[in-house]
């Protein structure tokens, strides 16, 4: 029989008032499950239908400020009133933590004070330490495995792509958070319109108005050794300042500050191919792949100031200059050898080489970022005069080298978009002009057979001088449709060249027949639809350009001259699936065609150096690109785990083979021949990141994989290379205790050579880090800074232990260390290291920096 009864009544207190928001319970005898519930009303009412067949059942009362009723009463309909009696509720202890990661729509936050390590100075330290986000030697910033667009300081961009700057200066006690802009669009105008799939980091001061920096003063021995850092900020909602004036001789260097770093402005630079070349070379020596400091004897000066200035009307006002000075040596030997389809060539050479390097850049922009339009105009002047001087002994035989090596530019750079009916309309103009004069100087002369008859000379002597005019200017519009983005582009590039080049010796007083005298004139009209599909998961971007290349080169010298025009279609698709909101799937697919730059085409012999000369008389380049990339990403801010994977191919099938001519001694004649053929190129990458808060731990585990196939044409043969390279990484951050800190870092690579189907010498390195940072008291840090690097190079190993030692003592009240460290504990003077190449395995043992001892004095502006 089925039965339902009703269980009503009121909860009053003692003194008749009712009880309001009270749970009452149904369960069946001696058991949890709840049959039914019920929540008094503000009048103490309360009223339950229970089904069942039990006859009796158990009836619970529970009220926050009273105490529990419990009481088993018969399964039928029923009113019973209880009088509650008051007692306090204990309620268990809980301890409640901010998430050290947040997220709020596209903004990941990191709070600083969560990453930071007490060793710990300025925000770079601390961003080394936040999982998802990757530091490279160079200062360039990575968010899952890819570079960031910006780098904004509480929203304003002081620096442009030059972010190092402020990323190594600004003390991170400053800054509140880290916010890294996921799908970031720079363009205001644009950010309904055209997506991006690339992140920005915004660091968030803590006040408003900020006055901060550092200064550093640091001196030491041996050598008589000097570190100073000064660099004072200002932050503010309408001013920004950093300057800073820097110099050191411990191996620091500090120009690494000063380099473009964001991928916009890299493509960019790529595209204009304007940028300072290096045509002409004294020969180096490898250097180590472990921190500069090592190993880099050098004695810089950089002086730096930036200043950004918000005007009326969203205008903003910056000024960057910027000057470099530093002159470095190199000391050691490398044992090279060339290999053949059927022979090997060795070469030894002592070298000792000094590098004297002088620039200067400044750089006026003006810029309006708004939701309605955007303008920007960079003036920028730019000058290198740099030097470099080297010495080889090889064999029985000593070699002097001399290189004068100058740059140019001047440039100016405007965009600007604006509303034009229901579209945005863009505009942009590049004008470049640069002029790169280089001469090298060799002594006693070299390639006899081809300089001066077979006989010896004193003396080789190669100038050469590039002048370049440079413009690409476009119109462009962009409308949205629904969840469409159409932006189609009219484009016009113009670039024009001189090469004037000439190799003289102590012996010749005519050299007509080896000079270059080549004009250059590039041309490209282009037509581009750009479209974009942005739903809730999906976001699709395709780019159809088609362009008229035309070329024209000339040496009326030399009576040659070849012109080319070409129509090319180079298409991209790129597709991002977000499948859940942490998994994301993305893959690409593109083509295009290139077809060489002026160092790629020229009818007559370049010293490049002292054992590489070369001419490439041949047709233009015509290489034909294609290529497709897929990569899965995820991250979970609230789990602090981040983990990307990327694959890459590409195929080139290009008209020109390289012919390399391998002397007896070592030097290379390199000639190109009309020649199809094909290179491939795989990549593989994966990190993951994991911050395990309760163990203070942070993991990072990482894979690196690039394999190459292509042929070249060794002394007249055509062979067959393969390049494999592997990199494995790792990396665990530990805060044992309070007082202690522990940090390991190790890294594997293998390199391997075929050629002809032949196993050459496999590389395998091993560089491990570990590092122990102790705190016993408040104000004192003492740190020990260990490295084991191991090289098994063929039949031989080469073992070096390095080892650091830092005391630290901070007088908080006046926010100074003083410091005190030794640097290369035992000494070690030597690495040796080697590099496989497309047909060479070089080996090289260089000098490093012996041991030293530095007192420095560090505090905060």
């Amino acid at each position: 029989m089925f039965s339902q009864s009703n269980i009503n009544g009121l909860l009053l207190t003692k003194n008749g008032k009712p009880v309001s928001g009270a749970s009452i319970t149904i369960t069946p005898l001696h058991s949890d499950q709840i049959l039914n519930y019920a929540i008094s009303n503000s009048k103490g009412y309360y009223s339950i239908p229970v089904n069942g067949y039990a006859e009796n059942i158990q009836l619970n009362i529970k009220s926050m400020g009273y105490k529990s009723v419990v009481k088993t009463i018969l399964n039928k309909s029923q009113t019973l009133d209880f009088i509650l009696v008051e007692a306090p509720t204990e309620l268990n202890e809980i301890v409640i933590k901010n998430s050290p990661i947040t997220k709020h729509g596209d903004t990941i936050n990191y709070a600083v004070n969560a990453f930071t390590k007490q060793e710990d100075r300025t925000i770079a330290d601390v961003l080394k330490n936040m999982p998802g986000i990757e530091v490279l030697s160079d200062g360039k910033i990575l968010y899952q495995g890819k570079p960031i667009n910006k780098y904004y300081i509480e929203g304003l961009d002081l620096l442009e792509g030059k972010y190092n700057l402020a990323n190594e200066n600004l003390p991170h006690k400053e800054v509140s958070k880290v916010q890294v802009l996921e799908n970031h669009q720079p363009i205001k105008v644009l950010d309904s319109l055209v997506y991006s799939d690339q992140a920005a980091l915004n660091i968030k001061l803590k006040n408003k108005y900020t006055f901060t920096g550092q200064a550093e003063l640091g001196a030491g021995s041996e050598p008589l050794l000097w570190d100073t850092n000064i660099t004072p900020m200002l932050f503010s909602k309408k001013r920004q300042m950093l300057s800073s004036y820097q110099s050191n001789n411990i191996g620091d260097n500090v120009a690494s500050q000063l380099k473009t770093l964001t991928i916009e402005d890299l493509l960019d630079q790529f595209e204009r191919n304007n940028e300072k070349q290096d045509w002409l070379a004294i020969q180096k020596i490898g250097v180590p792949n472990f921190p500069e400091q090592r190993w880099l004897d050098n004695n810089i000066n950089l002086l730096s100031a930036n200043y950004l200035q918000k005007l009326k009307k969203d205008l903003e006002l910056r000024l960057n200059v910027s000057y470099l000075n530093d002159y470095q040596q190199q000391n050691g030997f490398t044992n090279t050898q060339f290999f053949t389809a059927n022979d090997t060539i060795s070469l030894f050479e002592n070298k000792y080489n000094q590098f004297y390097k002088n620039s200067l850049e400044t750089n006026l922009t003006i810029q309006r970022n708004s939701n309605k339009n955007y303008f920007k105009n960079s003036l920028v002047v730019q000058g290198f005069w740099d030097s470099e001087r080297g010495s080889i002994q090889q064999y029985n035989e000593n070699i002097s080298q001399s290189l004068s090596n100058r740059y140019f530019k001047l440039s100016n750079n405007l965009k600007t978009l604006f509303p034009l009916g229901k579209q945005i309309a863009t505009l942009k103009s590049y004008i470049g002009v640069n002029r790169t004069p280089q001469t090298l100087t060799v002594n006693p002369g070299q390639f006899e057979d081809l300089l001066n008859g077979g006989l010896p000379y004193n003396e080789v002597i190669q100038n050469l001088e590039l002048n370049t005019f440079y413009t690409n200017n476009s119109i462009g519009f962009t409308k949205g449709y629904k969840k469409f983005s159409l932006s189609p582009k009219l484009g016009v590039l113009f670039e024009k060249q001189r090469l004037e080049s000439g190799i003289f010796t102590s012996n010749i007083v005519n050299n007509e027949i080896f000079k270059n005298n080549l004009a250059w004139i590039r041309s490209k009209f282009y037509a581009l639809l750009q479209t974009q599909y942005k739903s809730e998961k999906w976001r699709i971007e395709l780019h159809t350009p088609i362009n008229i290349h035309t070329y024209q080169l000339e040496d009326e010298s030399l009576s040659r001259n070849q012109n080319l025009s070409r129509i090319t279609f180079d298409p991209r698709i790129s597709l991002t699936f977000d499948l859940t909101s942490n998994w994301s799937l993305s893959t690409s697919a593109h083509l295009n065609n290139d077809f060489g730059t002026i160092n790629q085409v020229y009818y007559n012999y370049i010293l490049q150096n002292y054992r590489s000369i070369q001419r490439i008389d041949a047709p233009l380049p015509e290489n034909r690109n294609w290529g497709y990339s897929t990569s899965f990403s995820y991250r979970n801010p609230i789990k602090s785990f981040f983990f990307s994977s990327v694959y890459s191919h590409t195929k080139t099938n290009t008209n020109l083979l390289f012919n390399n001519n391998i002397l007896e001694n070592g030097a290379t004649e390199l000639q190109a021949i009309e020649q199809d053929n094909t290179r491939l190129n795989h990549n593989f990458m994966t990190r993951a990141s994991k911050y395990f808060s309760k163990l203070n731990t942070n993991l990072t585990l990482g894979v690196n994989f690039n394999l190459q196939d292509f042929q070249q044409i060794l002394n007249s043969e055509i062979t067959d290379i393969s390049n494999e390279n592997w990199r494995l990484n790792g990396k665990i951050d530990t805060d044992v205790t309070d007082w202690l800190n522990t940090e390991l870092v190790s890294v594997f690579q293998f390199a391997n050579n075929h050629i002809q189907n032949q196993d050459n010498q496999t590389i395998v390195q091993q560089f491990h880090e570990f590092n122990v940072n102790v705190y016993p008291e408040e104000h004192h840090y003492f740190g020990i800074k260990t490295e084991y690097v191991k090289s098994n190079l063929g039949n031989r190993r080469a073992e070096n232990i390095f080892a650091d030692v830092v005391y630290r003592y901070t007088w908080k009240k006046k926010k100074i260390d003083f410091e005190f460290q030794i640097n290369n504990l035992f000494n070690d003077k030597n690495y040796l290291t080697a590099i496989v190449d497309s047909f060479s395995y070089i080996e090289s043992n260089f000098a490093l920096r012996p041991r030293q001892g530095l007192v420095k004095v560090r505090f905060s502006l």
